[in-house]
C-alpha cells in the first residue's frame, strides 16, 4: 500500500477507479471491540517508536486498527488486541524497508526473523515484534505460528528483491511480478493470524490442498491487485514502479486508465475464483475440519471486503478526500514528485 497522499493536484487530468466493492459479495463485518483496540495498539506502537510530527499524522491517519476489526471480525479482545498491533507493525515494517537498499532491509529481516525464533532483540522494530510475537507464540497452535514465519520469510525476500529493481530502475514482466507481489503484500502471515484470532487448529496438510491453495491466492491477488489501483496514483508521483499499473502500461504500452480498467476486470475475477473453488471444488475432511475450514474460509473472505472498504477510509491512498473519491471514483493525477524517492507500503 502505499504511504499517505499529501501532494495537492497541480493538473485537471483525472483517472476513473473500477467499482470492485459492488462486485464483493462477502459480507463487511466489524469486531465491536474495535475503538478500545486500536487506541491501545496506537499508543503501542508510537510509545516504542520514535516519529517525527508529521510521520506521527501519517500513522494516525492509517486506521490500521479499522483494518484489522474487519478483517478479523470475530476475535476475542486479545487476540484483536494482537491483531491491531501486527497490521500496525507491518506498515511500520514496509516503511522502513522501503528506505533501505538491499543490503539493510537484509539486516532488518534477519533481525526480525531471529527474534521469531528467539532471539533477542537489538533495535526498536525488533523489540515490537518481540511484544507481539510473544503473545501470539503462547496462544496460536504450532502450524500457525510457522506459516506466519514462513510467510513472513518470504515478504523479506520479496522486499529485498524489489529494492533491488528500485535501484535499477528495472521494471519486471508481468508473471515475475504478480510472484513477487503475492509475497511483497503481506497477506501470508495476515492469513496465518486468521487462525490464531479464530481459536483455529486446522491440520498442516489442509493447507497443502490444491484447492485451499487457490483460496489464498484468489484472496492474496484481490487484495493486492486492488491496492496497487488504490496506491497508483501516490506511487507514480513517487517514480514508484513496483505497481501492476505500471508494469502493464510499460509491458502491454497501455495507458494508466486502460492499465487500470484491465487491472479492475482481473480483480473481479478474482472474486469469480475464489467463489468457484469454494463452492464447487472444495473437498470434505470431515465435519470436525470442514467446520474450522469455513470460518478460515471465511476470514478470507473477511479480508478481501475488509481491504477494500479500508481503502476508502485510510488516508493513505486518497488523504481526506477518501470518502469523496469512494463515492465518484474519480482522482486528479497528482505531479511528479522529483525531490522523493519511492515510500510505497504494503496489502
Amino acid at each position: 500500500m502505499a504511504s499517505n497522499a499529501s501532494t495537492t493536484p497541480l493538473c485537471t487530468e483525472w483517472i476513473h477507479l473500477p467499482d470492485i466493492i459492488s462486485r464483493c459479495p462477502f459480507p463487511l463485518r466489524q469486531n465491536p471491540q474495535y475503538m478500545l483496540a486500536s487506541t491501545e495498539s496506537k499508543l503501542w506502537l508510537l510509545a516504542q517508536c520514535k516519529l517525527s510530527k508529521e510521520k506521527r499524522e501519517t500513522f494516525r491517519g492509517l486506521k490500521g486498527g479499522l483494518l484489522a476489526a474487519i478483517s478479523y471480525p470475530l476475535a476475542g479482545y486479545d487476540q484483536l488486541r494482537v491483531c491491531c498491533d501486527w497490521v500496525n507493525l507491518l506498515f511500520h515494517l514496509d516503511d522502513i524497508c522501503d528506505e533501505m537498499d538491499d543490503e539493510a532491509a537484509v539486516g532488518t529481516a534477519t533481525e526480525i526473523i531471529g527474534v521469531l525464533r528467539e532471539s533477542q532483540p537489538t533495535s526498536t522494530v525488533g523489540r515490537l515484534t518481540q511484544s507481539f510475537w510473544d503473545r501470539v507464540s503462547s496462544a496460536a497452535p504450532s502450524g500457525a505460528q510457522r506459516r506466519f514465519i514462513e510467510g513472513l520469510e518470504l515478504f523479506f525476500s520479496a522486499v529485498v528483491q524489489q529494492a533491488k529493481h528500485r535501484q535499477s530502475r528495472d521494471i519486471p514482466d508481468l508473471e515475475s511480478y504478480i510472484a513477487m507481489r503475492r509475497d511483497t503484500s503481506g497477506c501470508k502471515p495476515c492469513f496465518a493470524l486468521i487462525e490464531y484470532a479464530n481459536n483455529l487448529d486446522i491440520p498442516d496438510m489442509i493447507f497443502e490442498d490444491v484447492v485451499v491453495r487457490g483460496l489464498e491466492e484468489a484472496a492474496n491477488d484481490l487484495i493486492t491487485w486492488s491496492n496497487d489501483i488504490y496506491s497508483y496514483n501516490v506511487e507514480q508521483a513517487n517514480g514508484d514502479t513496483h505497481n501492476m499499473v505500471a508494469v502493464i502500461q510499460a509491458r502491454e504500452s497501455l495507458s494508466p486508465q486502460q492499465a487500470i480498467d484491465h487491472i479492475g476486470t482481473l480483480c473481479v475475477q478474482c472474486i469469480d475464483r475464489f467463489q468457484t473453488l469454494r463452492q464447487e471444488q472444495l473437498p470434505s475432511w470431515g465435519p470436525h475440519i470442514d467446520a474450522q475450514l469455513r470460518l478460515y474460509i471465511d476470514g478470507l473472505g473477511d479480508w478481501m471486503i475488509g481491504n477494500l472498504v479500508w481503502s476508502f477510509e485510510t488516508e493513505r491512498y486518497f488523504g481526506h478526500a477518501a470518502p469523496k473519491v469512494r463515492a465518484t471514483l474519480a482522482v486528479p493525477i497528482l505531479p511528479v514528485r522529483k525531490e522523493d524517492g519511492p515510500t510505497e507500503a504494503i496489502a
